[in-house]
């Protein structure tokens, strides 16, 4: 009850003050004393005028008072300005103003006018123009506003009490200077467990723990009133969605405790086995998982994750076979990668599951004992010689018997138990190495087949003899002294030794004992031909042939009988036999270019023969078939013209065509017209059946066969026919047909009576013209 008497002495002391103040006169009077005498300054007589809003009555603003009106009604009060006349009038004798609208001060709060006074008797102000103020005065008309919904906040969850959450933000358009009629409170009306608010600034804090996997979100409504919550207070509501982010509180946690998985055993490496999947209650990054595969020894399984759907993707890291195990049994721990400190402990004990992985029987291909094999053979060996023997077998359980073979060789054969053997003698000096393909396959089912390379090298054995490394051509002039040396000589050999070769190097003893030369041995693999004598003649020896006997090292030791020809040479006075061996290089360099000239005149000899030939046979074909392309000139006319009737003679050149009938009565004299083109002979002429009259039998079927056998003779006798088959065709015109001719060419004059009625029996053919000349036209055309 004190309150309510308080407050309404509160809101009653603005009319109590509008009151008071609109009654007091104070009087300004400024007295100034100029020289001897004073003058009295006369002025209105007003205080501050107030107005209450929102009043629906005329209502009474205040008075204007001139100090000089003494009230015998001789002055005339004016009033102008904003307002005035249509919201604010004034008495003109009494200079009372009123109000006669309602005023809204959200809308306008102050008024400024202007007041004069006018003495009536003379017309003329009492007073000067001078401004006054009308204020409205404020009443709480204006709810609380909230400025800035819909208001949404988000929190981490797990957040402890005190957080800050949101501030909501409202506004009254009351006067914030006149009472409490601006001023605002804050409650909750929802959301009071786990939120509070702070009365006087709007602002929203945690009361209470939330988590956000049990609720992810809040609506919390609150309230704003104006006049600090006193009675007669206005109020206004707003909600705020509070949303809780998620925070790594939960561990991953596998639901099934078993995952059973299976595999071929000849599943290749990296091939995923299955899939395996953890929960979590977070979200986002939060709930991102990590598996790793725990105790497995085996080192046969890895574990990797889908980053889009989080599930644990089991792979195979090693070839499997089932032979030697079929069962794996491997655990996994699942939990969350970059967990923050603070948060480890809530992800302690992680959750684990057991994979139980049953690998597959699959009919493997035969293996073989080694991935490849080497052997060795001696060269020279008979065909049928033992060269290796392969092996493989069936890992699987039922051991199924294995049949061999190699690929693309004809040197080597393998028979059923995997033994090589040559088919024929093998020379190192041609090949050393074979590389060859052996293949395994399993008799009961030929699919299953495996390959490995066999290496074979054909060891040498010493069965070449050594020969010179070079063939010698050496001079000798024929004033050579004895002991010069004429030739160095090396040798070679074409066997491989374990040592280093070792040539020996002899005249063979015939020329020993009777030589005009000697060899002496460097042991050095090369030896020295020397003169033995001087005196050599170029009439009596121009040419000595020296056998030289070379010998090698190997077991057994080969020795080879190699012939060096010496020739005699006239030196120049320099006596250097190297300049015999340059004339004899200069003397074939020529005989060789001589040839070669040789041989490139009788090349193009013969290729302006075959242009000859070429042009003789072009020239020929063309004077052959001239005659027919004049031929075709003269008997074939192509028209597509129209001829305008019996009448018309302009169409056609009749000369050109008597012409080509004379032309074709000349050569029916001498010889038959060829054929029209190049064709296939014909052999006989079959006559349809069902044809019309003119086909069938009578004259013309025998001139028309005697046509086409004259034809026939001429294509077999025509020794420029081509020599190959080709199709002759014929133009041939009867001699007659019951419709008489069709063309307008040497007809007689029209006869406007011939009857054209035989048109409708002479067939299909006829049926256009029966249907124009025809007197009788049928309906169905």
């Amino acid at each position: 009850m004190k309150s309510y008497a308080g407050l309404t002495l509160l809101l009653g002391f603005p009319l109590l003050w509008t009151c008071l103040t609109a009654w007091e006169s104070p009087r300004t009077q400024k007295v100034e004393e100029m020289g001897s005498y004073l003058r009295v300054k006369r002025g209105w007589v007003w205080s501050q005028f107030f107005v209450q809003e929102e009043m629906n009555m005329t209502l009474h603003v205040g008075q204007l008072r001139s100090d000089l009106d003494n009230g015998n009604n001789s002055f005339q009060y004016k009033l102008s300005g904003a307002g005035a006349g249509s919201i604010f009038i004034i008495d003109e004798r009494t200079g009372d103003i009123y109000a006669k609208q309602k005023l809204d001060r959200e809308e306008r709060s102050l008024y400024t006018l202007r007041a004069q006074v006018i003495d009536t008797a003379t017309g003329k102000a009492v007073e000067p123009e001078s401004e006054f103020v009308i204020r409205v005065s404020d009443i709480n008309d204006n709810e609380p506003k909230f400025l800035d919904e819909p208001y949404e906040a988000l929190v981490p969850e797990m957040s402890p009490e005190g957080s800050f959450v949101i501030r909501v933000t409202a506004s009254d358009a009351d006067d914030p200077d006149t009472g409490n009629n601006a001023r605002l409170l804050y409650s909750l009306l929802q959301g009071q467990a786990y939120f509070s608010i702070e009365p006087t600034t709007g602002v929203i804090r945690i009361s209470s723990t939330m988590d956000r996997e049990l609720q992810d979100e809040y609506v919390v409504i609150i309230q704003a009133k104006d006049m600090l919550g006193l009675p007669g207070s206005l109020s206004a509501t707003t909600s705020v969605l509070i949303k809780l982010s998620d925070i790594n509180d939960n561990k991953p946690i596998f639901k099934e405790s078993l995952y059973r998985l299976s595999v071929s055993e000849s599943a290749p490496t990296g091939t995923s086995i299955g899939k395996i999947l953890a929960y979590d209650d977070d979200i986002g990054e939060n709930a991102e998982m990590h598996y790793r595969i725990e105790n497995d020894n085996s080192q046969t399984f890895d574990i990797i994750t889908n980053d889009e759907t989080q599930e644990g993707i089991v792979i195979l890291k090693r070839q499997l076979d089932f032979e030697q195990q079929s069962h794996y049994g491997v655990r996994v721990r699942v939990g969350n990668p970059g967990v923050e400190a603070h948060l480890l402990p809530l992800h302690a004990d992680a959750s684990t599951t057991f994979l139980a992985i049953q690998v597959e029987d699959e009919d493997e291909p035969p293996v073989f004992r080694v991935p490849h094999y080497v052997f060795q053979i001696l060269e020279e060996n008979p065909g049928g010689a033992l060269v290796g023997e392969v092996s493989a077998t069936d890992p699987d359980h039922r051991k199924s018997p294995i049949r061999y073979s190699i690929d693309n060789s004809e040197i080597f054969f393998i028979d059923d138990g995997g033994t090589i053997i040559t088919t024929e003698p093998l020379d190192r000096e041609d090949v050393a190495w074979y590389n060859v393909s052996v293949t395994a396959m399993e008799t009961e089912n030929e699919q299953q087949i495996s390959s490995i390379p066999v290496y074979i090298q054909v060891v040498n054995i010493n069965d070449h003899a050594p020969e010179f490394s070079q063939y010698y051509e050496t001079y000798m002039c024929e004033n050579a002294g004895s002991g010069e040396i004429i030739q160095i000589l090396s040798a070679v050999d074409r066997d491989d030794s374990l040592e280093d070769h070792h040539f020996y190097f002899n005249l063979s003893t015939e020329d020993t004992n009777n030589s005009s030369f000697t060899l002496v041995d460097n042991r050095d693999n090369t030896a020295v031909v020397l003169t033995d004598r001087s005196g050599f003649s170029l009439r009596e020896d121009p040419v000595f042939y020296l056998p030289v006997l070379i010998a090698d090292n190997g077991i057994p030791p080969l020795t080879s009988t190699n012939t060096l020809t010496v020739t005699l040479c006239d030196c120049p006075a320099t006596g250097r036999a190297q300049d015999c061996a340059e004339k004899g290089l200069l003397f074939s360099l020529g005989f060789r270019a001589e040839v070669i000239t040789a041989i490139l005149l009788c090349t193009v000899v013969m290729f302006g023969v075959g242009l000859l030939l070429l042009a003789l046979r072009r020239r020929r074909k063309q004077s052959l078939f001239a005659e027919k392309d004049e031929e075709f000139r003269e008997n074939i006319f192509k028209y597509d013209d129209e001829g305008g009737g019996e009448e018309d003679t302009q169409a056609f050149d009749l000369a050109q065509l008597s012409g080509g009938g004379r032309t074709g009565r000349a050569r029916k004299a001498g010889h038959a017209p060829r054929a029209q083109s190049w064709g296939l002979r014909p052999r006989s002429l079959r006559i349809p059946e069902g044809a019309g009259p003119g086909l069938q039998g009578g004259p013309d079927s025998a001139v028309l066969r005697k046509f086409i056998q004259e034809k026939l003779r001429e294509a077999d006798a025509d020794p420029c026919a081509p020599p190959f088959d080709a199709l002759q065709t014929f133009a041939f015109e009867g001699t007659g047909s019951p419709a008489g001719s069709l063309s307008s060419l040497g007809s007689a004059l029209h006869e406007p009576d011939e009857d054209f009625e035989f048109l409708q029996e002479a067939g299909p053919r006829f049926k256009r013209l029966a249907v124009m000349f025809g007197s009788t036209v049928r309906p169905d055309s």
